[in-house]
C-alpha cells in the first residue's frame, strides 16, 4: 500500500504488516474505517448494529497487545464485518425481517468466534433480506441496500451488506452465507472475491444442507487470510469436515498453475435465465485467458434441469410456508409481500409432491459431481445477468419464479464443492461481472490458487467506488 492509500481501503495482509512494523495503529484504522463508513451508509444501507464506541473500545485493546508484541491471533486489530445471521452473543438477531423477535444470541456462532479469537475488530454487523431468502437487498425490517457501483441497483443478496460493504471500503474482512449462491451473487454484482467453502469446511450453527459461511474480500489473499481462521473446528456443526491443516497461505503459486489444468467451461446454466451478452463476452475472454496460460479449456455441457431447480424452490418454499405458519397473523403480515406469496404458494402441495421436490436436491448432486469429473476446474458466469434495480426481490420480480437467475451456482452449494466468484470484466454501464471458479469436492485452497492466477491474469480493475460528496 502506499502511503497515500486511505487506512480503509488497506488490505488485511497489509494492516497486518503495518501493525508489526508499528507504522499504524488499529485505532486510527477503525477511526479511518468508522468515518468512512459515516460518508457512505445513508447512501448504501449496508450495516446492521453500527456501534462505534463498542469497535474503538476493541481497538483499542488490539493496540495495547501489538504495543506489547503480544497480539492474540491472526487478525489481531483487522476490521471485519460478519451477516447479521451470524450469531454474536448479546446481539439481536432478526433475520432480516420484522416477522421474527430478534431475541438476544446466548453465544457466539463459529464463524463469530473464530474471528473473535483472533482478534478481529467487528465493526458491525452486515444486512440481509427476509428469512435470507432473496438475492437482493430489500428486506422489512433492514432499510433497503444498495449497490456502491450505481446506487439504483441491488448489491444482490442475502449477504447484501456485507457485498456492499467490501465494495465501498467498510474495512477488508466481511464474511456472509450462502445455500445457493448467496457469497457469490452479491460478490459477482458488486466486484468483490468470495469463496464459498467445501460443505462443512468452516463450522456454522446452524448447520443445513448446502448451508456455508466464507469469506467476503477485495482480494484473494484476504480471503485466504480468512480461511486460515473460520476453517478452525467447532463441535457445534454436526456436519463439519473433520479438521485438516490446510496451508492457506500457499494460495498464490502464480500464474504457472494453470499450465496443463483442464478447465470446463460452462455458458448455459441449463435452467433460469438466459446469460446476457456482456456477462457471456467477459466469461469467453475470461476463458481465453486462461487458455493463454497454458490450461486446457472444453466446453461443458448444462448439466442443471428445470426439474431441479424447481424442486429445490419448492422445498425451500414449503420450509419458509412451514415457518410463517408458526407466526401469528400479525407477525406474518409484517414479511415481504413477495416472500409471503412465495412461501404460501407452497400451502397445497401433498406429500408426495414434497418428496418429489426434495428429492432434487440430491439428484442435482449427482448431476453436479458427474459433469466436473473430468475436469480440474469449471469456469461459468456467477449470474446470468449483472445487478439489476435495487428495489426489485429478483431479477424476475415474480414469486412464482424466484430463482432463475441461481442456476450456476446453487448446484455446487448441493455437491458440496468449493465455488468463487471474482470479477471478470464490466458492463458499458460499468457493472462488475462475476466469474465463478468452482473445483472439485474439499479442494479449496485449489480454487484459492486458480482464483489468485486469474486475479494476475485478468485486465487491469477499475477504482473501487467512491462516496459522491453531498452539495
Amino acid at each position: 500500500m502506499t502511503t497515500s492509500t486511505p487506512l480503509h481501503d488497506y488490505s488485511a495482509t497489509a494492516l497486518l504488516e503495518a501493525y508489526r512494523r508499528h507504522d499504524l495503529s488499529p485505532v486510527e484504522v477503525i477511526k479511518s474505517v468508522l468515518q468512512h463508513i459515516d460518508r457512505w451508509e445513508q447512501d448504501l444501507c449496508a450495516s446492521y448494529l453500527l456501534r462505534p464506541e463498542l469497535a474503538l473500545q476493541q481497538a483499542r485493546a488490539s493496540e495495547a497487545r501489538w504495543q506489547r508484541g503480544e497480539p492474540c491471533g491472526a487478525l489481531d486489530g483487522v476490521p471485519v464485518t460478519i451477516k447479521e445471521n451470524i450469531a454474536t452473543q448479546g446481539d439481536p438477531m432478526p433475520l432480516g425481517t420484522l416477522g421474527t423477535e430478534p431475541l438476544r444470541a446466548t453465544a457466539h456462532a463459529p464463524p463469530a468466534a473464530r474471528l473473535k479469537e483472533a482478534g478481529a475488530v467487528m465493526v458491525c454487523k452486515t444486512t440481509m433480506p427476509d428469512y435470507g431468502m432473496l438475492s437482493s437487498g430489500l428486506s422489512s425490517f433492514h432499510p433497503l441496500a444498495k449497490n456502491p457501483w450505481d446506487l439504483q441497483k441491488t448489491p444482490g443478496g442475502s449477504s447484501a451488506g456485507a457485498a456492499a460493504a467490501a465494495a465501498a471500503g467498510y474495512g477488508p474482512l466481511h464474511i456472509g452465507t450462502d445455500i445457493g449462491g448467496s457469497l457469490r451473487l452479491p460478490a459477482g454484482w458488486c466486484g468483490i472475491y468470495s469463496l464459498k467453502p467445501s460443505l462443512g469446511r468452516v463450522p456454522i450453527d446452524p448447520p443445513y444442507t448446502g448451508r456455508a459461511a466464507g469469506p467476503m474480500t477485495r482480494t484473494v489473499a484476504d480471503s485466504a487470510l480468512m480461511m486460515q481462521v473460520l476453517s478452525l473446528p467447532d463441535e457445534r456443526d454436526s456436519m463439519s469436515l473433520p479438521f485438516q491443516t490446510i496451508a492457506w497461505n500457499e494460495y498464490d503459486t502464480g500464474t504457472g498453475f494453470l499450465r496443463g489444468l483442464k478447465i470446463g467451461l460452462m455458458m448455459e446454466a441449463g435452467c433460469g435465465l438466459a446469460v446476457e451478452p456482456e456477462v457471456k463476452a467477459a466469461i469467453e475472454h475470461a476463458a481465453r485467458l486462461f487458455e493463454q496460460a497454458g490450461a486446457i479449456v472444453e466446453p461443458l455441457a448444462p448439466f442443471m434441469t428445470q426439474t431441479m431447480l424447481d424442486g429445490m424452490d419448492h422445498t425451500w418454499r414449503m420450509r419458509s410456508h412451514i415457518d410463517l405458519a408458526a407466526l401469528t397473523p400479525a407477525k406474518k403480515a409484517l414479511v415481504l409481500p413477495y416472500i409471503q406469496q412465495w412461501a404460501d404458494s407452497a400451502a397445497g402441495m401433498t406429500g408426495p409432491q414434497v418428496f418429489a421436490a426434495y428429492s432434487q436436491f440430491h439428484a442435482t448432486r449427482l448431476a453436479a459431481v458427474r459433469a466436473c469429473e473430468p475436469f480440474d476446474y469449471v469456469i461459468s458466469p456467477t449470474a446470468p445477468m449483472p445487478a439489476f434495480a435495487a428495489e426489485l426481490p429478483s431479477p424476475t420480480n415474480d414469486p412464482l419464479r424466484p430463482l432463475e437467475h441461481i442456476g450456476f451456482t446453487v448446484p455446487y452449494n448441493m455437491s458440496e464443492q468449493p465455488a468463487a466468484s471474482i470479477n471478470c470484466g464490466y458492463t458499458r454501464a460499468g457493472l462488475p461481472i462475476g466469474l465463478q471458479i468452482a473445483g472439485k469436492r474439499f479442494n479449496d485452497l485449489g480454487v484459492l490458487q486458480v482464483s489468485r492466477a486469474f486475479e494476475l491474469l485478468r485486465d487491469p480493475q477499475r477504482p473501487w467506488p467512491q462516496q459522491i460528496a453531498k452539495s
